[in-house]
């Protein structure tokens, strides 16, 4: 099993910044894609950014230019940069991982941009 832990929610302004950080920690031999979703309210979950092992990255349209995603392999974390944050930004934020092939999903932490 393993277990993931959110931090960094919180309130922004539009064109504001906020970074997201998600901690794996249990049964841990290989993780393969790590990664963020997001759900908006009335909206399905959607993917935000992943990141597999070897650094390749994969952006949502919405958010390329705009958030970066980054992984510390040794520390089994992933991180989520969010510049230049819009009111459609706001959603729960999902950490996801993918660990041989098993897949589990943080608990969520809101992300919330108002003017």
């Amino acid at each position: 099993q393993v277990q993931l832990v959110e931090s960094g929610g919180g309130l922004v302004q539009p064109g504001g910044s906020l970074g997201l950080s998600c901690s794996a920690s249990g049964v841990i031999l290989s993780i393969y894609t790590m990664g963020w979703y997001r759900q908006a309210p009335g909206k399905q979950r959607e993917l935000v950014a992943v990141i597999i092992r070897d650094g390749t990255t994969n952006y949502a349209d919405s958010v390329k230019g705009r958030f970066t995603i980054s992984r510390d392999n040794a520390k089994n974390m992933v991180d989520l940069q969010m510049n230049s944050v819009k009111p459609e930004d706001t959603a729960v934020y999902y950490c996801y991982v993918n660990e041989r092939g098993n897949v589990y999903w943080g608990k969520g932490t809101l992300v919330t941009v108002f003017s």
